[in-house]
């Protein structure tokens, strides 16, 4: 048997969610044409603005060159308009020519200056296409697989020619329902709860198979919205995924603490038994030893342990080993109970070459010697009294 003392214990909430990318990018052609070459390797680890994809860069060389000659007319006449202004200057300082013609030196060459200006953008364009011809990396990460061949004729902006994913760290985004989310909140308001400190709530990944993922997440956020579909709200964790063990799309459970239970009572889970309707119920020490039922609501589980929300009291003690064979009243030998009882009696059972019979009476011997001061047992009774009405109780836990 176990004697209930109340503990901190965390809530933990263990929720369905996914794996996703961190950041994805798509990559698509800025300028449309022929592509010439792919250049990655499909499948492998691409730094941010490594080649990907090379496109025919023909048209937007001549594109280059044309705007280059645009530009060099434009700045000759912009020169010869800088030259009329100051012939107008110096003619309108002796008079002799009138102020119209000032005025308008001036104005040809402010447009001589703007037509400048434009044909410098223009070359800026044409070279922005022509660097374009060579589809780059826009994030560092994992790059799928090719999905436009060599010959293939892209356009600008529309097709999606590979994938980049950033898969560490990455997001597990899973959902709880509001119903939950509403509890929890009421009963840290009514101070039933204590919330967990901001950044220390810890967060656990579970693999489907029931593995648990061996780094640790923090919580990045729990969104403000219950999606109207399916009444659930829905958090994000973040993983460090150093190894590339979690991929985007990968179905997990994440066990997360979110919130502290200061005065909680916990039970190991073999103590807790179920009646034919499904009710938990344990036995516990009663008056003069003696077995009594009791049916308790468990909450969540913390390990091997469940958290109790009702039917137990601090100092009670609840029988953990050798519960079925007992019933309401019967008599009992009580031990104190600990993780390493089960597993200690199993090698000496093993070790014994001792009969079923044999091991009955020294059982029956052991109940019935008295226990030594100070040392209160955990034990359970035997099935049924004998037939004479002496009752032979068997030593559990």
């Amino acid at each position: 048997m176990i004697t209930l003392k109340p503990e901190p214990l965390p809530v933990v909430s263990e929720l369905p969610g996914r794996v996703s990318a961190t950041r994805t990018a798509e990559v698509r052609p800025r300028v449309s044409g022929i592509v010439l070459e792919r250049v990655f390797e499909q499948g492998s680890f691409v730094k941010e603005g490594d080649v990907l994809y090379r496109i025919d860069s023909s048209q937007f060389r001549v594109r280059v060159a044309s705007a280059q000659a645009t530009l060099a007319r434009a700045q000759a006449n912009q020169l010869n308009a800088r030259d009329q202004q100051e012939r107008a200057e110096r003619l309108r300082e002796r008079r002799v020519s009138s102020g119209v013609d000032l005025e308008n030196a001036v104005t040809a060459l402010a447009v001589a200056d703007a037509e400048v200006a434009i044909a410098q953008a223009s070359l800026e364009e044409a070279q922005l296409n022509l660097d374009y011809t060579d589809v780059t990396a826009p994030i560092s990460g994992i790059i799928g697989r090719a999905l436009v061949t060599e010959g293939a004729l892209v356009t600008s902006q529309t097709d999606i020619m590979a994938t980049i994913q950033q898969l560490d760290p990455v997001y597990a985004d899973f959902t709880q329902s509001s119903s939950d989310v509403l509890q929890l909140r009421r009963a840290m308001q009514s101070g039933q709860l204590v919330a967990t400190a901001p950044g220390e709530a810890r967060v656990r990944l579970i693999y489907d198979d029931g593995s648990v993922y061996d780094k640790p997440g923090r919580l990045l956020f729990s969104e403000a919205t219950v999606d109207p579909l399916t009444g659930q709200v829905t958090m994000r964790g973040e993983f460090p995924n150093p190894d590339g063990d979690l991929l985007p799309g990968l179905y997990v459970r994440i066990s997360i603490e979110q919130a502290i239970a200061e005065a909680a009572l916990a039970i190991p889970q073999m103590a807790v038994q179920r009646d034919g309707e499904g009710n938990a119920f344990v036995y516990i020490v009663g008056a003069e030893n003696k077995a009594e039922r009791r049916t308790v609501t468990l909450g969540p589980t913390l390990g091997p342990r469940w958290i109790v929300l009702s039917g137990l009291a601090a100092g009670e003690q609840v029988v953990v080993e050798g519960a079925q064979k007992l019933y309401p009243e019967a008599a009992m030998a009580p031990e104190p109970w600990n993780d390493t009882t089960a597993a200690a009696a199993a090698p000496a059972e093993a070790a014994t070459g001792d009969t079923a019979d044999a091991a009955t009476d020294e059982a029956a011997v052991e109940a019935a010697q008295p226990a030594e001061a100070g040392a209160p047992a955990a034990a359970t009774e035997g099935a049924a009294p004998a037939e004479d009405g002496a009752q032979t109780p068997e030593k559990n836990e």
